[in-house]
């Protein structure tokens, strides 16, 4: 008997699988953006610490209010801004039931010895996806630094809660998902689909191909923010490498 049960699995029983995990991973992001609803307030004010700090720094003429308030300009606005923040911080806050919903898919079509990576691989996605969004929120100041001086001195920039919180959003997702890059990569090469040696062969088209994802998944587009994700991506590239090559040698050991 295979070491693998996909190939007992009928396409009905995947389809049945995938709604499983999909009705779990709902409910996960509806329980995080309930809770998100709640703690609006908090989440809210540590959204706006990037462009409080740019504005507080520029003088206190060059905001409307008392401090760093945003421009509302629709009455729907926000609610819609309220509804966007529950609904991404939901995402955030299942994202370990994510993680583990999507391995439980795949854990069928996988050799049992595969199947002991599951709490390595959940956790290594947490840490990565956690250490871009630490990473894209330190970038953000810097980035709407840039943003708002290349208008010129005779701009005003006053932001908007829908537009704002959708840049921080998109910056802080790109980056989150940028850094599962290396996981996908090791994966690939632990179950044999890709090798070091091809990703070797593939190593200047993958630079290129990196720098153009970074340019156009980050909202940004200043030199800045493409290097900042650029570089530890390449570096990622780099590492999952060197972690095949150490996977592949440990296999040849175990085989001979």
């Amino acid at each position: 008997m295979s070491d693998k049960n996909a190939g007992t699995m009928s396409l009905v029983s995947h389809l049945e699988e995938l709604r499983k995990r999909l009705l779990i991973s709902v409910l996960a992001v509806g329980a995080g953006a309930l809770g998100c609803w709640f703690l609006y307030p908090q989440i809210l004010d540590l959204l706006l610490r990037p462009y409080c700090s740019i504005r507080l720094g520029a003088g206190p003429t060059a905001v409307f209010g008392s401090g760093c308030e945003l421009l509302v300009t629709d009455p729907l606005e926000p609610f819609t801004v309220r509804l966007s923040v529950a609904g991404y911080g939901g995402m955030a806050l299942a994202m370990p039931v994510l993680l583990w919903q999507v391995w439980r898919f795949v854990v069928p079509g996988l050799y049992s010895r595969e199947r002991r990576w599951a709490v390595p691989f959940v956790l290594a996605g947490l840490i990565l996806f956690a250490a871009g969004c630490g990473l894209a929120y330190w970038s953000i100041p810097r980035a709407l630094e840039f943003l708002v001086d290349i208008g010129g001195p005779d701009l005003v920039s006053v932001f908007s809660p829908a537009k704002y919180i959708s840049f921080v959003i998109k910056m802080t997702m790109a980056f989150g998902i940028g850094f599962e890059f290396p996981l996908v990569l090791v994966f690939l090469q632990l179950v044999g689909i890709l090798s070091p040696a091809a990703l070797r062969r593939a190593r200047r088209y993958a630079i290129v191909g990196i720098v153009t994802l970074v340019a156009v998944l980050t909202p940004s587009g200043d030199p800045f923010t493409l290097m900042i994700l650029s570089v530890p991506m390449w570096l990622f590239y780099e590492a999952s490498i060197l972690i095949g090559v150490l996977h592949e040698r440990r296999r040849r050991r175990s085989e001979g």
